[in-house]
């Protein structure tokens, strides 16, 4: 009687806002014999789904407890304020927090941003879910902010949004359980990393190396040319941006805080208030 064999799969959780359409397609080139299972989750669940083994690794939003987990940054996102397209904010080009200090600021349970002090005045009561803060903006309630990727993720026509050049951060990562560091998660860490499949460490090597020998050639000593790690352009929907630029609407780290497309000496003045 011969034993079954099992085929291998790879379970990649992740958060609202994060999209990982590029390097699931990437894989599916490399080990097309190992499925990659998409886990959508909560923001505050990713963290969870690693401990309790429901994923292998997860595009999550930092900061993770690093007690047994490993994490790589991957990009940062800028920060936007969310509110109805006849706001008088709709006049800027961005806002400061400063620019909140009478409005209601939402503050939703799985708010995914860092705050010290929270700008604005709070609401009487803190929504269940970005989309039930998203609902109640659409009220002309009050405004939300949130990571870029979650104000697309909720895209209304009758609202709108501006960067804000002084608000917390949000940090994509990849991370997984430190005793369970795989060849997979090695093959996965270098998808999102951008090395090709002749400098990846995980067995998807193995697989490719042939057709990229036949496809190379050989030199002197039957090395094959190239090998060398791919420019990571930044571009797309996953990988790590260039140095200067951003990926998923997030802003270059160091950077000035100012929005594209010009320096702060650009910017338009703060827009008057409506009374």
């Amino acid at each position: 009687m011969t034993e079954m064999q099992v085929t291998p799969s790879f379970r990649l959780a992740y958060v609202p806002g994060v999209t990982p359409g590029k390097w699931a397609r990437v894989w599916s080139e490399r080990l097309p014999d190992v499925p990659l299972a998409l886990v959508a989750v909560d923001a505050a669940d990713g963290e969870p789904a690693l401990r309790a083994g429901d994923a292998d690794a997860g595009l999550v939003r930092l900061p993770v407890e690093r007690t047994g987990l490993s994490a790589i940054p991957l990009y940062t996102e800028t920060t936007v304020v969310v509110f109805p397209k006849d706001h008088w904010l709709a006049a800027a080009e961005e806002a400061t927090v400063e620019d909140l200090a009478d409005e209601v600021v939402f503050h939703p349970l799985d708010d995914t941003l860092e705050w010290e002090q929270l700008p604005g005045r709070p609401a009487v009561e803190r929504p269940a879910t970005t989309a039930d803060a998203i609902e109640l903006v659409a009220a002309n309630v009050g405004v939300l902010l949130v990571p870029q990727s979650l104000a697309r993720l909720h895209h209304r026509r009758d609202l709108t949004y501006r960067p804000m050049t002084d608000a917390p951060q949000s940090r994509v990562a990849l991370s997984w359980p430190e005793d369970r560091t795989t060849d997979l998660v090695e093959e996965f860490i270098g998808i999102v990393r951008g090395r090709t499949v002749n400098s990846s460490r995980g067995r998807g090597r193995t697989a490719a190396e042939p057709a990229a020998e036949a496809k190379g050639g050989a030199t002197k000593g039957g090395a094959t040319k190239g090998g060398g790690a791919a420019k990571n352009t930044g571009k797309g929907t996953g990988g790590r941006p260039a140095a200067g630029r951003t990926t998923g609407g997030g802003r270059p780290r160091g950077g000035s805080g100012t929005s594209s497309g010009g320096s702060a000496a650009a910017r338009r003045g703060r827009p008057k208030r409506r009374g």
